[in-house]
């Protein structure tokens, strides 16, 4: 780590105001606070607390986090091809595991090709350092696409949300709504036949370097919520906890999500009461819904299908677009759990509602925190007149 220090220290100059490099300045700066935490204290007159763990390091954890979930989902893309294809019986791990992990890495690539490519010349027009939010945003887009989605897609869509949803704001920390979804939805309302549906989308369609297997022209796969929107009921509960069955890259395994939230939990990064309000919305929803007979899912279902877990653990509890009063965490949650099961079950059109409830209640995180801050100035206004 020395030689790193001293090699930053050494090119400093040449990157600052009037140097030979300053076109550089925000790159290099970027590349600095990732491998070392920043060492300038507060101005003079201000109260803050100086501490090691800043938001790239909160980032970079929330990155350790999502790996289970991406690593499954490589192993889970070459396991739906395999199958599909009907030689999952003599394919090794490895073989499973690297045709995944090949169709998944470019979807990685460009991702954070075009939106850190994005932040980094908007931070030197802007004379700033470069912003760390798209540390997760990069990561999280490829996790909630299907497979077959097409790179120059997904290079639109993040271009797309990093410009119009987040820099135009004012970037990190100002955006209104999460980044990673709004690149989901502009992909599923402007290119809905790659988003959603039985054929072409969910399972790996091609061989990628001699790995795997050309499907049948015939071949089809629906995702068990596809299913249930049929009036079909979840085939197998086991499968959909564990991860195996089609959908977007890592959301799959409630398992590997898991594993994240328990890191998230541990590490205080995400806030625990809107996580676990969101489960409890959704889940008494969808069982009011199924006493009701429209649903032929369970509350269980619901919970461990689609994107409902991996949007609660890593979406919902996004710090800037969500509700930041402590109160206000257990209704933003909650709704976001009963808007998600309304989605699905109201309207099938509409299989996966996590989306679009996290977005609605993104709009509503504000207006809901005001309600419980002016309710605490009102109270403590009465108690002064006593």
């Amino acid at each position: 780590m020395k030689s790193l220090r001293k090699f930053f220290d050494n090119i400093k100059p040449y990157v600052e105001e009037g140097g030979k490099f300053h076109a550089f300045r925000s790159l290099v700066d970027g590349f600095e606070t990732f491998a070392f935490v920043p060492n300038q204290t507060s101005r003079a007159g201000s109260v803050n607390i100086h501490d090691a763990i800043d938001s790239k390091r909160i980032m970079s954890l929330v990155v350790i986090a999502l790996l289970p979930a991406l690593l499954f989902g490589m192993y889970n893309v070459g396991y739906q091809n395999y199958a599909a294809a009907g030689t999952l019986a003599s394919a090794s791990f490895w073989e499973i595991f690297g045709f995944g992990f090949l169709a998944v890495l470019p979807k990685i690539i460009v991702s954070y090709v075009v939106g850190l490519g994005i932040e980094f010349v908007v931070a030197q027009w802007k004379g700033e350092e470069i912003q760390e939010g798209f540390l997760v945003s990069g990561i999280l887009i490829p996790m909630i696409i299907p497979v077959n989605t097409p790179l120059w897609m997904l290079a639109i869509a993040v271009a797309f949300s990093v410009i119009l949803a987040k820099e135009i704001f004012g970037g990190t920390g100002m955006n209104i709504f999460n980044p990673a979804l709004v690149t989901r939805a502009f992909l599923f309302f402007s290119y809905p036949s790659v988003m959603t549906g039985d054929d072409n989308v969910w399972v790996a369609q091609r061989t990628i370097f001699g790995l795997g297997n050309n499907l049948p022209d015939t071949y089809a796969a629906a995702t068990p919520l596809g299913d249930a929107a049929l009036g079909q009921p979840l085939a197998d509960q086991c499968a959909a906890i564990t991860g195996l069955i089609p959908g977007s890259i890592g959301e799959t395994s409630v398992i590997a999500i898991a594993l994240g939230a328990l890191l998230l939990l541990w590490t205080g990064v995400a806030s625990w009461k809107t996580m676990l309000s969101v489960f409890v919305g959704g889940g008494l929803t969808a069982a009011f819904f199924n006493l009701l007979g429209l649903t032929p899912l369970t509350w269980i279902d619901h919970i461990v299908l689609g994107g409902f877990c991996f949007g609660a653990v890593f979406m919902a509890t996004d710090p800037v677009t969500s509700a930041r009063t402590e109160c206000g965490k257990y209704v933003y949650g909650f709704l976001i759990g009963l808007v998600a099961v309304m989605v699905r079950v109201l309207n099938p059109g509409f299989p996966e509602g996590m989306m679009l409830a996290i977005l609605l209640m993104n709009v509503f995180a504000p207006l809901i925190d005001y309600c419980f801050v002016q309710s605490n100035i009102n109270k403590r206004a009465k108690r002064a007149t006593k």
